[in-house]
């Protein structure tokens, strides 16, 4: 299965994402879960958080070298928003 590429992100409350792909839809994502991870502890400093862009390509939302999340993850696990 394809999965839509994401075309945008912003970072909306502390450590929810507002992803839109390049399908027109928008998903919220809450990164809350991740947090307790060792990869993704460094977003729990809402500077940091706020840095969220999309990568070249569209195949993941990146914060650094180190901390992405994947366009699957993104799609399967966001909610739909309306």
């Amino acid at each position: 299965m394809q999965y839509p590429k994401v075309k945008s992100v912003s970072a909306i409350g502390s450590h929810t994402l507002l992803v839109e792909f390049d399908n027109n839809e928008k998903r919220k994502y809450d990164v809350s879960p991740l947090l307790s991870k060792n990869m993704f502890a460094p977003l729990k400093n809402p500077a940091l958080f706020k840095a969220v862009k999309v990568e070249q390509g569209g195949y993941a939302v990146v914060w650094n070298s180190e901390i992405d999340i994947s366009e699957y993850e993104l799609w399967s696990h966001g909610q739909a928003m309306p």
